[in-house]
Parts: structure tokens; sequence; C-alpha cells
């Protein structure tokens, strides 16, 4: 109970910044170079007459001032109306919609399968800490975690794709099968599943591991092995347990970044999900679309950093405790 009232005393704080973000959003977009007609016409765009494009402008709303757009757009967006796609000719809210289960599908699994091989490789170096598995792990994670995501997704289609044909190298499903064959749609998620769980397992891997390693030098330990207790029970049933609160917190943080991270492996990948979206609307300034993606990213964000505070304070009273004592005095 104490953690919904924290995170409902700091919903309006929310909704400020989504509205401040709203505010940037619209500006940026709206005076950066380009001609959002471009979306709505595509390549005849070039050849419309100046009446026409003044017709259309008219249409769009696109003729009256940045002020007066945006209080049309907010006052519709509080009605639960986000607009309508230049490019796809749909409401923003179906389009978003139709691609969001696809990038939930490939963020969510690679936030699961991080979540459940951190813990495990982080165990498996501290088991054998010091020696040759432990030092490999740790010098075979810092490369991979150097690497830039869009390189390993090229050098990945290079192998995998072009070289030995395995493995498909765009979309997320094969033409014709509308994503209907588990199958079909699992192939297409291996590499850029590889991609995104390769980019972030190692960091949470070795945070982790260091606070293990923390853990196994702690006297209740020692004290635990002198009652006859064998390592591996301690180390599972005791170390990780006690470092379970700060990485459940830290993996509730950063689920956005995670799921951030699949933006750019959309784009290499072709994958028809947010990422791809995203990239759209700002290219084809497609207003409504790139406003309603980028307050939903926002508010991801946000929502994340409350209910990591909210499971840490839950999981750990300690914290929440400290923190209120901080706030009384």
């Amino acid at each position: 109970m104490n953690a919904l009232l924290a995170i409902l005393k700091k919903l309006p704080g929310l909704l400020g910044s989504l509205f401040v973000l709203s505010l940037a959003v619209f500006w940026a977009a709206h005076l950066a170079p380009g001609d959002p007609l471009a979306a709505w016409y595509g390549e005849r765009a070039e050849r419309l007459t100046a009446e026409e494009r003044a017709q259309t402008e008219a249409q769009l709303g696109l003729d009256d001032p940045l002020p007066v757009q945006y209080a049309r757009w907010l006052k519709n967006a509080l009605h639960g109306d986000l607009g309508m796609s230049y490019k796809y000719r749909e409401d923003v809210s179906q389009v978003i919609k139709d691609r969001a289960g696809n990038t939930l599908l490939l963020g969510g699994s690679g936030f699961i399968l991080i979540f459940l091989l951190a813990p495990a490789l982080a165990a498996l170096c501290v088991w054998y800490e010091d020696r040759w598995p432990d030092k490999v792990l740790c010098k075979l994670g810092t490369v991979t975690t150097c690497i830039p995501e869009f390189w390993l997704a090229l050098v990945l289609i290079l192998i995998f794709s072009v070289y030995l044909r395995l493995l498909p190298s765009s979309g997320a499903w094969s033409l014709g099968a509308g994503g209907s064959t588990a199958g079909d749609r699992a192939r297409h998620l291996v590499l850029p599943l590889a991609v995104v769980v390769t980019g972030h397992l190692w960091y949470y891997a070795y945070m982790l591991r260091n606070m293990l390693s923390e853990q196994v030098r702690g006297d209740y330990v020692l004290l635990a092995g002198s009652m006859g207790l064998g390592r591996r029970r301690v180390l599972f049933r005791h170390c990780l347990r006690n470092v379970l609160p700060a990485y459940l917190g830290l993996m509730a943080l950063d689920l956005p970044h995670i799921l951030g991270s699949t933006y750019i492996v959309e784009m290499v990948f072709s994958y028809p999900g947010l990422g791809s979206l995203t990239y759209e609307s700002a290219r084809y300034q497609d207003y409504d679309l790139l406003m309603a993606l980028c307050l939903l990213a926002g508010a991801v964000v946000m929502v994340c950093g409350l209910i990591a505070q909210a499971l840490g304070g839950r999981i750990d009273p300690r914290t929440l405790s400290r923190r209120e004592g901080s706030g009384h005095g």
C-alpha cells in the first residue's frame, strides 16, 4: 500500500514530464527540414501544384500557426484521438497496435533471456572465480559488450543468411506466411534476438558477479560452511537470494533500455516493430505518429522507474525505510 501511495504521489510529476516531452517533440518535429506531404502523397508530392499543396495543407491543418496546431493536437489527444498517420492513412493508435506486438515479442523475449541467463552466468563465474572459466567469460563478455549492435547484426546476417543461408536476414515472417506459423516466426527471431541478448547479457552478469563475490566473502558464508552447508547450497540459496532485490530493481529500471535497443535491431533487420516505425515517422515527418511513439517511449521509461522504486521497497523494506527516513530528516 505504501508503495502504491508513493507512485500515486509521483503521478502529477509524470504527467507534467509527458507534457513537456510532447512540447519538445512537437516543436522539434515541425521545425525540422522536410516535407510532411511526402508521406501523404509519396513521390507524387514533388509534382503537386502550389494550389494543390495549399489545399492539402489546409485539409491537414498544417497551415495553422504551431501553437494552434499543438493546442488542437493536445485537445484531441486528451479525448483519446491521437490523430492520423500521413503515411499509412490510418488512425495512429491502430498503426501502433499493429506493430507493438512484434516489438514486445522481440524485446520481451530478449528481456526474459537476459533476466534468466545473467544470474546463471554470474554464478558460474563466482563458482570458478579467478580460474580459467571465470577469466575466459570475463574477457569474452567484455568484448561482446563493446561490439556495436548494428555491426554485430550485419556480421550475423553475413554469416548465417548470406554465406550459410540458414536463417532469414529480414522481416518478422516469410512472405505469404503472415506470421501464422510459429516455426517461421521463431526463425526470423533468432538473429535479432541474438543481437539483443549479446549486447546486454554481460553487463548484468558482470554486476551480479561482483555482488556475489562480495557475498561469498561474508561472515555468514564462513559460518554456514562451518555448519556443514555445501558451497553450492550457500551460493544459490543464500548469496544469490541476498542480491536478488538489487537485481530485480535494476532490471525493472533498465527495461526501457533493453526494449529501446530493439529499435536499432529492428531497423537493421527490417523488422516491422515500433523501432522501424519510429524511424519512418521521423523520416517522413509523420507528425501525429511520431508524437504518439515518443510519448509512449517516454511513458514507458517513467513508469518503469516508478515500478523499480516500488519493487525495491517491496522486496527489501529496508530500502523504503531508508528513503522515508531521509525524507523526514
